[in-house]
């Protein structure tokens, strides 16, 4: 799984291989979501705290979640991304 970010336990990784719309993944224990890029589409289960945390990272670094999605799409190694603080 190409990991970007790891944070209070949670795991946001995209894969290389999937197809659009751009998204990415959490994962937090058993639990595991794919969230759109674009618009925070939420597909799966997650704890509610967690989930709100994936969501405020993901705002912060919308720019940076679709330049890997292109990294992804062009087979080139996807650049970390900044944990939540």
């Amino acid at each position: 799984m190409p990991e970007l970010c790891r944070f209070l336990g949670i795991v946001i990784a995209m894969y290389y291989s999937e197809h659009g719309p751009p998204h990415f993944h959490a994962v937090y224990g058993e639990f595991e979501v794919t969230v759109g890029v674009a618009d925070n589409a939420v597909s799966g289960r997650f704890p509610r705290r967690a989930l709100g945390l994936v969501l405020e990272w993901a705002e912060l670094h919308r720019a940076e979640l679709a330049e890997n999605w292109e990294r992804a799409r062009r087979r080139e190694p996807l650049a970390p991304i900044a944990p939540l603080e």
